[in-house]
């Protein structure tokens, strides 16, 4: 039996960056080098905010709840050279001498495409679609992120199923994620052959308590209950950038 691959249609690279801030180095540090540190950081924000203006990629900066980071970055830029070019300017940074990386996430922004193109318009030409592969992040209270895979075991096995029935399971799926709107943004990114799992899956909300109400939900889809596979959650609380000298203060 031959399984029939969906096609996706694909957009923005992106890079999720998880840092901690070497807090005793930090308080060591002399008032000047940290305002300078403070001072280089917000520049470099301000440029990735004119990038986001221009709608040449996007970026979500939000402060890491428990012990997995302090910071948590989302960037969204049209290549991974363009990402590279940004994770080199910010490990150049002054602040990035007090800052330990605790764990990154590679993927490109992706939709499947489970329906032909008709009446030969390409559906990834479309401007709502270009819209979701070149989205602007929104700035949202909470971010929350978690990679996934799809089960390939025994009798639970993603890869065997036929085209019809995935796309059948993911549209129920996405029944559960409709009850969410305007609670929920969620954003998929493919990372197949870039990372450990297969899928990261970034959601924002003004209530972080619509995290556990949606993932908990959709535990009961099939989608999921039978074929998912999850890694560790990460959560934050949005840093304005006007907020994080304050943040830092010692």
């Amino acid at each position: 039996m031959t399984v029939e691959a969906v096609e996706t249609m694909d957009g923005w690279s992106c890079l999720h960056d998880f840092r901690k801030v070497d807090w005793k180095a930090w308080k060591q540090a002399r008032p000047s080098e940290r305002q300078e540190a403070i001072e280089q950081f917000v520049t470099m924000l301000e440029e990735w905010e004119a990038v986001e203006n221009k709608k040449e990629g996007s970026h979500a900066l939000y402060r890491a709840i428990g012990h997995k980071g302090d910071f948590m970055l989302m960037i969204l830029r049209p290549s991974f050279a363009d990402i590279a070019e940004v994770e080199t300017r910010l490990n150049k940074t002054k602040l990035a001498e007090y800052l330990i990386p605790t764990h990154s996430y590679t993927s490109i922004v992706e939709l499947a495409k489970y329906r032909p193109d008709t009446d030969g318009i390409k559906q990834e030409e479309l401007p709502e679609i270009q819209a979701r592969l070149k989205p602007i992040l929104p700035k949202w209270e909470y971010m929350n992120f978690y990679p996934m895979s799809r089960k390939r075991e025994g009798d639970q096995n993603w890869y065997t199923l036929e085209k019809s029935i995935r796309s059948k399971l993911l549209y129920e799926h996405s029944l559960t994620g409709r009850k969410y709107e305007g609670k929920v943004k969620q954003f998929i990114t493919g990372s197949i052959g870039l990372d450990r799992f297969e899928w990261g899956v970034t959601l924002f909300a003004h209530d972080a308590l619509q995290f556990k109400k949606i993932v908990y939900e959709m535990r009961f889809d099939e989608a999921t209950s039978k074929y998912g596979d999850f890694d560790d959650f990460y959560i934050g609380h949005i840093l304005e950038k006007e907020k994080i000298a304050a943040f830092l203060e010692v």
